[in-house]
């Protein structure tokens, strides 16, 4: 079994700030869509298997949550991952990409870029991944309904869904349901890089 790793924003310039940004909107959009929805802290609990003493930390932007904790809280709240970590945005939209807030795993192996604007749609998200040589990266299952498909854009791809196992080269794709645990295998000695596209269910 693969343990997850933790996934934080890409180091850079002005990476602390970007990071103290990324914590304010999380904690804000948590904050905000868990009351519109009238849960308490201790139903988000109960509904997302995040601990209440973990969900007060994060709201609070005393706590830096890993992507698969974010997951788990969007699969909670019963909305798109990007929500969470996006600005509200109306009407068209643009995302430059010197503007798009990149996360990585702590070891530096996996990185997640999203091409999509936040708020564009609450039915797709659409994000660049790159994955080191001989590396992997697990996810848990996503909320009921969503499905991914991944493209290889250069290098390779191992897939593993359930107990299926698929392999994929540049120009491949597979398309999956997503609400049970899968992960990404690259086999390959070098980079290899893939358009994931998230999507939910109506």
């Amino acid at each position: 079994m693969v343990a997850r790793k933790a996934i934080r924003p890409l180091a850079g310039p002005g990476d602390d700030v970007g990071a103290a940004e990324l914590g304010r909107r999380v904690a804000e959009n948590l904050r905000q869509r868990r009351k519109a929805r009238g849960l308490s802290l201790d139903d988000l609990a109960r509904s997302s298997g995040v601990s209440r003493a973990a969900l007060s930390q994060i709201e609070t932007s005393k706590s830096n949550p890993t992507v698969g904790v974010l997951w788990k809280i969007a699969v909670g709240l019963g909305v798109p991952f990007a929500e969470l970590i996006g600005a509200p945005r109306s009407g068209a939209v643009v995302l430059r990409r010197g503007d798009a807030q990149v996360l990585r795993s702590s070891d530096g192996k996996f990185e997640s870029r999203p091409l999509t604007p936040a708020g564009a749609s609450p039915l797709l998200e659409l994000y660049e991944l790159r994955l080191a040589a001989r590396a992997t990266h697990a996810s848990e299952a996503h909320a009921p309904g969503t499905h991914e498909v991944l493209v290889v854009l250069s290098g390779l791809l191992k897939m593993h869904v359930g107990t299926e196992t698929f392999d994929l080269g540049a120009g491949d794709s597979v398309a999956f349901a997503a609400d049970r645990p899968h992960t990404y295998e690259n086999p390959g000695g070098s980079d290899a890089r893939y358009h994931n596209l998230i999507v939910y269910e109506r």
